[in-house]
């Protein structure tokens, strides 16, 4: 739709999910992610946050001359689709990680068990900012393509 906005609906949320889950799957399932998890700081974990962000956008709005910010749906000036991207993109990597059950299973290759819950969490959500990483590209992509 070359020269016209599209606007957001359901099914770009649904592409989106698949993309995001596509990508996200390999890296919750391997323990390299994880051994970088367990070594990684805060300020690490929140560069890769950063990363998301701008890949995503980037991924929407700079690589797609067709669609414009300004001319979408907002929640708090924020693009809707935006919004949906990161939600999908970090959601995706924690609901596999979580059905697989990776966090009980992999930390203990990284970390002298037992491994306290609070410990467990934060080193699951260093993980998720990993493999979100990835998920984000899925996820922008199959957006843009379909």
């Amino acid at each position: 739709m070359v020269g016209r906005s599209r606007r957001f609906a359901l099914a770009d949320t649904a592409q989106q999910i698949v993309g995001g889950f596509l990508l996200a799957g390999p890296f919750v399932v391997t323990d390299e992610v994880w051994g970088l998890a367990v070594g990684m700081s805060w300020y690490q974990a929140a560069v890769t946050v950063g990363i998301v962000l701008a890949v995503g956008y980037g991924a929407l709005y700079k690589a797609d001359d067709d669609r414009d910010p300004d001319r979408e749906a907002e929640v708090g000036g924020v693009p809707l689709r935006f919004l949906s991207l990161i939600a999908v993109s970090y959601l995706s990597v924690g609901i596999l990680a979580l059905s697989f059950d990776a966090p009980a299973t992999l930390i203990p290759n990284h970390v002298d068990p037992p491994v306290p819950m609070r410990e467990q969490v934060y080193i699951t959500l260093k993980a998720m900012s990993v493999g979100s990483v990835f998920s984000v590209i899925g996820a922008a992509t199959a957006d843009s393509v379909f």
